[in-house]
Formats: structure tokens, C-alpha cells, sequence
């Protein structure tokens, strides 16, 4: 069997703070095979893009433990010059806000035409040539003019265009986008999405995405990893997460969720809050909210249990000799 395009073992990113060290991610583990679409899904504050930053190794705070192989290289062990051939070379990554991502001192083309000069060592005429392409590939209208636009003058969608763009312009073999339709509306939304889909299929590129959005999670997603504080807490298919969620943040997040085909809807929330990172309880960081609590709860973490083949839950309720039905 191959090894995963990605593999990101037990995964620890930690930041000091005058209050101390704060675990951001707490032992993640998380794979993306090659051309598949693997969802990384929670609320903000979960964790979700330290883990996407620390594959890029662009975060802020400090890999405190674990590995991120990628093609079978640990990403933590190359040189800075060898990690930004990976970035932007063979990783392409979408920010979570196309409009601060984007310089705005520097025309869309020069941006662009950074990127292809860089790794592919194209001479300015070639670059432009590809960039224009790109513009024309990622759909963005009158692409001439947009080349030589600043990045205030264009919409959001065409931003968010622009750094799609950016991020394919070396046919990564993944590419990481995180929360790549916030600030978006509906209409765009789904445009970005279907675009993101037709380019995957296209250049082959396997997708880690990044969002809180369950809806475009259902739609675009192979499988799709579930992280609460830190810590992914369910895994599984998009059937095993829609059809039989496994965790109770999971069945939680689904019944906050509008049915479209009922009219007038009291929908589920959530008690209580997320603990702050500075603060975690010793055993599940859900314990606080979750009606189906018991003894094990606040002082014992719960490992992975496999809930059935590929679908994995880390609550007690799922152990050998569980006390409570899930």
C-alpha cells in the first residue's frame, strides 16, 4: 500500500504567552492521500490553521512535538531554502483572507509572476505569458487588465481568484485552503468551490480543506476530520460523519444545522463554551457541554476508539465496557 501524500503524526504546536505555554494542537494526526479531498473541520479557535501553518511551517508558535511527512519527507528536517522549494512549489496554500493575503503594494500580475519566476524560473516575458493563463484558468473576467491591476481594485471573488491562482501556479501535488469562501457570499461561495473541484481534477492535486462550513464540507469531501480543542476528536467518510456521527461535539454541530425542507425550526445549541487553550480540563475537552458525561470524563483523555472500519471517535462512550449508550 502507498504511503499518504501527507501524514501528520501526533502533531503538538504550543505558544508562549506571558500566562505560559498554551497548547494550540495537542497530538494530531491526520493523513491526505494523493487526488483525495480530506476535510479538517471545527469551531474557531479549534486549532484547525495552526495545523494547516505548521505544514507550511509559517506559524507563530513552536512545534513542540510530533512529525509532518510529506512524500515521505519530514518537512520539520529540511533546510529553509529546501522547505520553500516544498512551498509554493509542491504545496500551494489559499489564506484565509484573499484580502490581506495579497500585497497591496504590487500589481495581481507582478504576484503572480513572483511565484513562476521563483520555482520554475521563468524570465519575465514567460512569467507574464503563464500568469495571464492563470487569470483565464481560474476564471477571472478581462484578465489583461487584471494583470495590471492593484488588488484593492478588484471584488473579493476576484481576490480570492487571484490567490487560487497563486497557489496552483506550480501544479502542487496538495494544495491547503483554508476557510477558502469566508467573507464570501452565497453565490461566490459556491463558484470558489466548484472551481477549487474542476481545478483538482484537472492537475490531479489531492485538497486538505480547511472550514467550519459543513455544508461545503458535504459537498467537496472525501473524508473529513472533526478537531475540538486541539485535538481531532472524530474521523471518518462523509457517510460516517453525516449518517452516523460518533462523537457528541459531532451530533452536536449536525443539530445546530438548518433542515432546509422544514419551514419553521427550533434549532439545537451547544451549552456552555469552549475552554480556553490555557485552561483544559485533564480529560475530554467537551466534557462541560456534553449531556452524555460519566465518571471517566474530566479526568481521563480519551484515546481513538474505532467506531467501525475507518471511522474512529475519541469519547468514552465508544471504550470496550462503556458505562451509557452513545
Amino acid at each position: 500500500m502507498p504511503s499518504p501524500l501527507l501524514s501528520i503524526r501526533d502533531l503538538r504546536v504550543d505558544f508562549d504567552t506571558d500566562a505560559g505555554t498554551v497548547p494550540a494542537v495537542r497530538g494530531v494526526d491526520l493523513e491526505v492521500e494523493a487526488g483525495q479531498t480530506v476535510a479538517l473541520v471545527g469551531e474557531s479557535g479549534s486549532g484547525k490553521s495552526v495545523t494547516a501553518l505548521s505544514v507550511m511551517r509559517l506559524m507563530s508558535g513552536r512545534v513542540s512535538g510530533g512529525r509532518i511527512d510529506f512524500r515521505g519527507k519530514d518537512l520539520a528536517s529540511l533546510s529553509e531554502p529546501e522547505m520553500r522549494r516544498v512551498r509554493g512549489g509542491q504545496i500551494g496554500m489559499i489564506f484565509q483572507e484573499p484580502m490581506t493575503s495579497l500585497n497591496p503594494v504590487f500589481k495581481v500580475g507582478r504576484q503572480i509572476e513572483e511565484v513562476l519566476a521563483l520555482h520554475q524560473q521563468l524570465g519575465p516575458a514567460a512569467a507574464r505569458a503563464q500568469a495571464l493563463e492563470l487569470l483565464e484558468r481560474v476564471g477571472i473576467p478581462s484578465p489583461e487588465a487584471r494583470l495590471d491591476q492593484y488588488p484593492h481594485e478588484l471584488s473579493g471573488g476576484m481576490k480570492q481568484r487571484v490567490m487560487i491562482a497563486i497557489a496552483i501556479a506550480c501544479r502542487p501535488a496538495l494544495l491547503i485552503a483554508d476557510e477558502p469562501t469566508t467573507a464570501l457570499d452565497v453565490t461566490i461561495q459556491a463558484q470558489i468551490m466548484v472551481l477549487l473541484r474542476t481545478l483538482q481534477r484537472e492537475l490531479g492535486m489531492a485538497v486538505l480543506l480547511i472550514t467550519h462550513d459543513l455544508g461545503v464540507v458535504a459537498h467537496f469531501a472525501e473524508r473529513v476530520n472533526v478537531m475540538y480543542a486541539g485535538k481531532i476528536v472524530e474521523h471518518g467518510s462523509v457517510r460516517d460523519i453525516f449518517k452516523r456521527p460518533a462523537h457528541p461535539y459531532t451530533r452536536a454541530l449536525l443539530g445546530a444545522l438548518p433542515d432546509p425542507s422544514v419551514r419553521a425550526q427550533r434549532l439545537e445549541a451547544i451549552p456552555g463554551r469552549v475552554p480556553s487553550p490555557a485552561q483544559l480540563p485533564a480529560g475530554c475537552a467537551f466534557c462541560a457541554r456534553c449531556k452524555h458525561a460519566f465518571e471517566p470524563c474530566p479526568d481521563r483523555l480519551p484515546p481513538l476508539f474505532e467506531v467501525e472500519a475507518g471511522h474512529r471517535a475519541a469519547c468514552w462512550l465508544h471504550d470496550a465496557a462503556p458505562r451509557g449508550s452513545c
